[in-house]
């Protein structure tokens, strides 16, 4: 790997613009590309006037700039089967083929993988038509679990605690409120426990464990009101002890790529188990197949070793004797959002300048849903900026993600207030 490689990074998130971040520190890096990236990942990149839809315009692209690796960010495009055209085209890429990627683009395709290979995960049964659903809620009782089966970008699981709850969330899915991704309704039994998020590199054989973190996907503080795509994260999460991560390693990950294997699709690209740690022991909520966003940009501030290699050994099947290096910080990333969001907001309100808030000690600031109109930082989504600070304490990294949050100048935004509150509670005892 003497030779500087050209890169393209699909995608225009929070988790994006830190992979970038990642990406630039790497002296093997040449040019990177980005489609179609942010305004954060703009000032890393060259834009890449393509859409991601369009395969072969993607592999046009890659052949007139001479890019020999795609990293495809989130999760729609794999889904999609993008890696597949870029592989037949003889590019490297990182991230699972449009088979393997089914163990986030269905639900149901994950929980009969686990119930053939012997995963721990939820008892479960899936319904394709509503009356059946509904009749399957009648003989078990709330506190249950409603996913529509597709993609609905983390919005499409119910954790109802009421029977009228889980009702109205089955015939949410059969309405459509989900589209496609409701068409077909995995119900499954309620975990008690404490949630954490694994994140393993892969390449088909083998796994190379990344740091845990611990997200927080409701709007409101104290873990209330509507899921979202996630209100900030923090990385390491104390609830992963060492003996926790192996028994994941050797009950769910590696078992997943054995069982994927020999369905002839091979797992390469990023892991990412949200688990339940149960008083049975961890046990599979669900895979995604990217990094989560808004974990990512804790780990890409920790991560210590070159990124581009890493990511180039998962895609070429060569992790088995690789090793990554972290930081000992804490790293937290708080969520500013547009005001209504996960409802509806206003778009394209203007956001002050930043470098007050970036300036603060240990503090990297991410975009996600932000671009750049006549001059003006505008927010373009729900999910907008990453508020990340490092320090030695998750206490002291939240301290840090506020003061910067203080300095912020956008009326228009708004955070929870509480993030790490768990860990922030074991410091203090």
């Amino acid at each position: 790997m003497s030779d500087r490689i050209n890169v393209l990074l699909i995608g225009s998130g929070g988790r994006e613009h830190a992979l970038a971040y990642g990406l630039n520190k790497s002296d093997k890096l040449g040019t990177l590309y980005a489609a179609p990236g942010n305004a954060g990942i703009l000032q890393l990149a060259q834009k890449a006037e393509v859409s991601e839809s369009d395969h072969q315009a993607v592999i046009d692209f890659c052949k007139a700039k001479e890019i020999s690796f795609v990293v495809v960010g989130p999760e729609a495009p794999l889904v999609d089967g993008l890696s597949d055209s870029l592989r037949a085209a003889g590019l490297d890429v990182f991230g699972p083929s449009k088979e393997a990627a089914q163990l986030e683009g269905s639900k149901g395709y994950t929980k009969d993988l686990c119930a053939e290979f012997n995963i721990p995960t939820a008892a479960y049964a899936r319904f394709d038509a509503l009356d059946a659903a509904l009749a399957y809620l009648d003989s078990n009782p709330a506190p249950i679990v409603i996913k529509a089966d597709g993609l609905a970008a983390g919005k499409g699981v119910t954790v109802a605690m009421t029977q009228d709850e889980a009702i109205a969330a089955v015939k949410d899915c059969f309405d459509g409120a989900f589209g496609d991704a409701g068409a077909e309704v995995v119900i499954e039994a309620f975990l008690q426990g404490e949630e954490a998020s694994l994140f393993a590199l892969c390449d088909g054989k083998s796994a190379l464990l990344f740091p845990s973190a611990q997200d927080h996907k409701a709007v409101g503080e104290g873990d209330t009101g509507p899921n979202t795509g996630g209100m900030g994260a923090y990385s390491p999460a104390p609830v992963m002890t060492a003996d926790l991560t192996r028994q994941v390693m050797d009950s769910i990950i590696q078992p997943t790529l054995d069982g994927m294997a020999s369905r002839g699709a091979l797992f390469t690209g990023v892991l990412f188990l949200g688990l339940m740690i149960t008083d049975k022991g961890p046990e599979l909520i669900e895979y995604n197949v990217r990094f989560g966003d808004p974990e990512c940009q804790t780990l890409m501030m920790r991560l210590e070793s070159d990124l581009l290699e890493l990511l180039l050994a998962s895609a070429r099947g060569e992790l088995a004797d690789k090793q990554a290096r972290w930081s000992d910080d804490v790293v937290m990333n708080v969520v500013m959002a547009a005001k209504g969001y996960p409802g509806s907001y206003e778009k394209n309100t203007v956001i002050g300048d930043l470098s007050a808030a970036q300036d603060t000690e240990g503090v990297q600031i991410f975009h996600a849903g932000t671009a750049l109109k006549d001059g003006a930082l505008v927010a373009t989504g729900g999910r907008v900026l990453n508020i990340c600070a490092r320090g030695s304490s998750v206490t002291e990294a939240q301290k840090r993600c506020y003061e910067a949050i203080d300095k912020l100048n956008w009326e228009n935004g708004f955070c929870r207030r509480d993030i790490g509150w768990r860990a922030i509670a074991r410091e203090a005892n």
